[in-house]
């Protein structure tokens, strides 16, 4: 039996969202097709765009549905860059947060290679934070401003980002902000409209749904700066000309199942997670009492617990706990089969060797006591036999 400590990386399904999403695979109709067989498909798709959008304090004509996070974020960022960059070609600067998902870190730096966009990155605190006042000193006067993009909670350490503060500074000088808030979705209470954020990514295998789909929320005019994104994507129009493509009918209604239960489960089951974790922590660092918690110790996501072990690689750590059937994920990204040290580590001012022997445990909706117990009791060993292994 696996004990699955990887739900950052993707969450198992709800059965309220396998029944809804399995409910529509047999059904027949594009929901863009005017006669009733499409009728009935546009009609699950309205419904569940009017779902989600409640759910994060939407209107259901700001919800873009995607086929995940990363076209979100790749709209949001490429999108909002052409158009304001369109609108006065003096706005070629992007500010972006050094300890970014690569689906913003890798689409901010393809506007810097192929469009000619001055890239700033903001740097944080040692606990992964931006503080509003970074962002301050770097917009300037903002006039020669694109956007600026910092997610909402970061996907490896877990810190929560002061996104309304953050939105408020840009809004001072009319920039559109953007959010990656699709490791907080689950866990936090997240207000679009309270956020202050021009455009919100969201992704439905982060919270139970389905793979496959997610949604971008772009602010309409209103009490905010509206988003108009230029679309990556050309063809049927659909999504009002923002997202072109044939809408997956059952993956958005698993996706708006998925909404719904974690909206009406996420108080306890915060409570509940953030126990488990308190537990995992206590249990690593009695194991291993040399083990350094990253991220805020306080203001952290419930379910995550990210540690780098002295003297271990991260990949050989993954692996001598996945030899034990314990699920986890280094905090590196890992190119070509070369492990490099997390980018995010490095931008909290940890040494190399430090991001590259970490490991993120992350607790989701399955996750149970017996989960803790058996990570406690592998943990110390395999710690001790990847140090001999360093030293050989």
């Amino acid at each position: 039996m696996v004990t699955y400590l990887d739900h950052a990386a993707t969450t198992p399904m709800h059965p309220a969202a396998v029944s809804a999403m399995t409910a529509e695979l047999g059904e027949p109709g594009n929901p863009s097709s005017l006669h009733a067989v499409g009728r009935r498909a546009r009609r699950v798709v309205e419904e569940s765009r009017e779902i989600i959008a409640e759910a994060f304090d939407a209107r259901p004509s700001e919800i873009v549905f995607t086929s995940g996070g990363t076209e979100a974020d790749n709209l949001a960022v490429k999108g909002l860059y052409w158009s304001r960059r369109a609108a006065d070609p003096r706005r070629r600067r992007v500010l972006a947060s050094a300890v970014e998902h690569h689906a913003v870190l890798d689409a901010v730096q393809w506007l810097a290679d192929h469009e000619g966009a001055d890239v700033r990155w903001l740097a944080c605190d040692e606990h992964g934070r931006v503080a509003p006042e970074t962002l301050r000193a770097a917009i300037g006067t903002g006039e020669d401003v694109a956007l600026v993009t910092v997610m909402w909670a970061n996907n490896e350490v877990g810190t929560v980002q002061p996104v309304a503060a953050l939105a408020a500074v840009a809004a001072e000088f009319g920039v559109p902000f953007h959010t990656d808030a699709v490791q907080a979705a689950a866990h936090l209470p997240v207000s679009f409209e309270a956020s202050g954020a021009a455009a919100l990514t969201l992704s439905g295998h982060k919270l139970g749904g389905p793979l496959g789909v997610g949604a971008l929320a772009l602010a309409k005019p209103g009490k905010r700066l509206a988003a108009d994104p230029v679309p990556v994507l050309h063809g049927g129009g659909q999504e009002r000309d923002v997202r072109s493509g044939t809408l997956d009918t059952p993956a958005i209604a698993g996706f708006a199942a998925a909404v719904q239960h974690t909206l009406a489960t996420r108080e306890a089951e915060v409570r509940r997670l953030g126990a488990l974790r308190d537990a995992l922590i206590a249990g690593v660092r009695s194991a291993v009492p040399d083990a350094v918690l990253n991220g805020d110790p306080v203001d952290r996501l419930p379910g995550n617990a990210h540690f780098s072990f002295p003297g271990c690689e991260g990949d050989a750590l993954l692996m001598l706990l996945d030899a034990r059937g314990i699920a986890c994920s280094t905090g590196s990204a890992c190119s070509a089969g070369v492990s490099e040290p997390s980018h995010v580590l490095l931008a909290m001012g940890a040494d190399a060797a430090r991001a590259r022997g970490s490991l993120r445990f992350t607790l989701g909706h399955t996750s149970t006591e017996a989960d803790i117990a058996a990570l406690t009791a592998a943990i110390g060993p395999v710690v001790e036999r990847a140090r001999r292994a360093g030293l050989a």
